[in-house]
């Protein structure tokens, strides 16, 4: 018998409406029940039955209420998961994991001291490119990977209108935002770097956070570059990745985000599934014979998050997206802003040694 768990998102802005709330709906597993917004009443739009607390403490008086997703500013999830954890209820972080790699060790302390399960919203390692590029390299189709280079670029000259995002305070710009997803599937794919050397600029001439950022992770023979911009109208390939037997050129999005920005209920037929246009190119040795081909892409899809949670809270699975994960990407930001002051690479240090791959 399946027992669903009551879920209460705490803010609802795009984050919660895009990325979260589709998933509870028509799932066995969740009953999206409540929502904390402290003036309005978008929830509401979403599900007309929503109960609307307009604080954390009066959610918290709920007590049918099993899981907390939070998607409030970035400055809010430290105090409001430690509050949530010793409160004795289940937590989801909405990336980045926190700001500091401090309060993240923190909320590690404060789960395990009081045993509920903490969780990032990593919801990039459910992509279509991602789930592809995991299995080419866990099968070594590629041989031994030399470089490997992932961009996650936009084109957006002017500012975004009322974007926390963008204004200056700590935890905002584009490494905080983007720079956390690459850094997890880099951290995924090959473990934890030895140095890191990086670049972080502010390209636009309104910027007053980062809008663009070079990191360079050295593994030793591995070699990893991760790049964003929000000055890239033409975008070359998302990922180019070179091994001793071949390489895979990548180009497009996955088409989940889009389909959820316009609405579109996950799970129906082709759900995440890019178009064949977007297939990255393999040109590697197979056999003895060179293959040049392009790749059919794995479905995208972000719902098992949500799965595999479940699976952790009710029967004890091995949690997937760790808050261990969420403490290494923070430390990884923390490095990269280090080694841009100071202009210089700088070792890798006070990463947690910790299992990522399935």
């Amino acid at each position: 018998m399946t027992v669903p768990l009551n879920v209460c998102i705490i803010g609802f802005g795009i984050s919660a409406k895009v990325f979260h709330a589709p998933f509870f709906f028509n799932n066995p597993f969740f009953n999206w029940t409540a929502v904390v917004e402290r003036s309005s009443n978008n929830g509401q739009l979403l599900k007309a039955d929503i109960k609307t607390y307009r604080s954390l403490e009066e959610a918290l008086d709920d007590t049918t209420l099993d899981l907390f997703v939070i998607t409030s500013p970035n400055e809010t999830h430290h105090p409001y998961a430690k509050t949530i954890l010793e409160a004795g209820r289940n937590v989801v972080i909405e990336k980045p994991f926190t700001i500091t790699s401090a309060e993240a060790l923190s909320l590690i302390e404060t789960a395990s001291r009081e045993q509920k399960i903490l969780s990032v919203y990593q919801n990039r390692r459910y992509v279509s490119d991602f789930l592809t590029i995991k299995e080419l390299l866990q099968q070594k189709i590629l041989g031994d990977i030399v470089e490997f280079e992932g961009h996650y670029n936009r084109y957006r000259p002017e500012a975004k209108p009322n974007a926390w995002r963008e204004e200056n305070k700590p935890g905002s710009g584009i490494l905080y935002d983007l720079g956390s997803h690459l850094a997890d599937q880099a951290l995924y794919l090959f473990g934890l770097p030895k140095y890191i050397t990086t670049d972080i600029r502010l390209q636009r001439p309104h910027a007053k956070v980062d809008d663009f950022f070079d990191i360079r992770l050295d593994y030793g023979f591995t070699r990893v570059t991760l790049k964003a911009g929000m000055l890239v109208r033409e975008p070359g390939p998302r990922y180019m990745i070179h091994g001793t037997m071949g390489s895979f050129i990548k180009y497009g999005e996955d088409p989940q985000e889009a389909a959820l920005r316009k609405g579109e209920m996950p799970g129906g037929p082709g759900w995440g599934q890019e178009p064949t246009s977007y297939y990255g190119l393999l040109h590697t040795e197979r056999d003895g014979k060179v293959i040049k081909e392009y790749l059919p892409s794995k479905p995208g899809n972000f719902g098992l998050y949500y799965t595999n949670l479940y699976n952790t809270i009710i029967h004890n699975a091995p949690l997937k997206e760790k808050p261990e994960h969420g403490y290494n990407t923070i430390r990884l930001i923390e490095l990269a802003i280090k080694s841009n002051q100071e202009k210089r690479t700088v070792p890798c240090t006070e990463l947690i040694d910790v299992k990522y791959a399935d």
